[in-house]
């Protein structure tokens, strides 16, 4: 099955995010597809690499990046609400892009099923 992740949290902030990504771990553990994961909303704040979590705590950008590159995931962020919270392509971290809302709509498309975290 292939599933498309939409992210409306942001890293530190609410549960949806660590959930998302489990979801996704779990999803790949178990053979499946992701189509694209999707930042959307707050979302937008697991894509900076200004992010420096204290040693002792997860750092969420990072987990994001390494699973995009070990499993080819595309890794999308809204533009609009990427500008709105001071994110471009310059602090984008790893693996991460800035694009539209067409995106999303594709992933809808693409993939069997489309999972939201977060409001």
């Amino acid at each position: 099955m292939k599933f498309g992740i939409m992210v409306n949290e942001g890293p530190y902030t609410h549960q949806a995010t660590d959930s998302a990504y489990q979801f996704a771990k779990a999803t790949l553990e178990k053979g499946h597809q992701i189509y694209r994961v999707f930042f959307y909303h707050d979302g937008v704040n697991n894509a900076t690499r200004l992010t420096e979590p204290p040693q002792d705590d997860r750092n969420v950008v990072a987990r994001w990046s390494k699973l995009a590159e070990e499993h080819g995931i595309d890794l999308v962020v809204c533009v609009a609400a990427a500008l709105r919270r001071g994110i471009c392509d310059e602090n984008l971290a790893p693996g991460f892009r800035i694009s539209g809302l067409g995106q999303l709509v594709e992933a809808g498309i693409q993939a069997d099923r489309l999972v939201v975290f977060g409001d």
